[in-house]
């Protein structure tokens, strides 16, 4: 049962922090289009994928005192860090690390935007599609966010890149 919570805390001792749930989010889900064994189903939502179940997972382990999750108050809108305590590393030393190194990956998508990590989510999502359907779908359900020809290109050399990466 506690498997899960696992992988997830493997995540959080590759960083420092994870700043924003959106990112969060974003970088759980395009880590499982990277093939790495991450168990949360995700639905499409508004600001592309979206799981439910990692969401509370997140919560269990902010109430086990595992990870701490600090809201902090920007210009109209909340901001929240998520970082491990030492509850959380005495925890994962009972667990057998079963994750490939995550600290690259971790790296160059902290580096990234949550509006850049929404992209390359969403374009992940629709990857059964032919490329050209998917630049289409972008445009589509995420018209609001006005992403350029360029911006879908540099997704596809960032998901190139993190799929690379071993």
């Amino acid at each position: 049962m506690l498997e899960n919570h696992a992988k997830l805390m493997q995540f959080f001792s590759s960083t420092d922090e994870i700043i924003g749930r959106k990112k969060l989010q974003k970088m759980i889900y395009i880590l499982k289009k990277c093939e790495i064994p991450f168990e949360e189903r995700y639905q499409f939502h508004f600001y592309g994928p979206y799981s439910e179940e990692l969401t509370l997972r997140i919560e269990e382990m902010c109430n086990l005192g595992f990870i701490t999750e600090t809201r902090e108050e920007k210009k109209n809108y909340y901001q929240y860090r998520y970082q491990m305590t030492d509850s959380g590393r005495n925890f994962l030393e009972h667990y057998e690390n079963n994750l490939p190194p995550l600290e690259t990956h971790i790296e160059e998508m902290n580096g990234k935007s949550s509006r850049f990590l929404e992209l390359v989510s969403t374009m992940l999502f629709f990857e059964h599609l032919p490329k050209e359907e998917i630049a289409e779908k972008v445009f589509t359900v995420k018209s609001a966010q006005n992403y350029t020809e360029e911006e879908i290109e540099e997704a596809w050399k960032f998901i190139e890149t993190l799929r690379s990466i071993h």
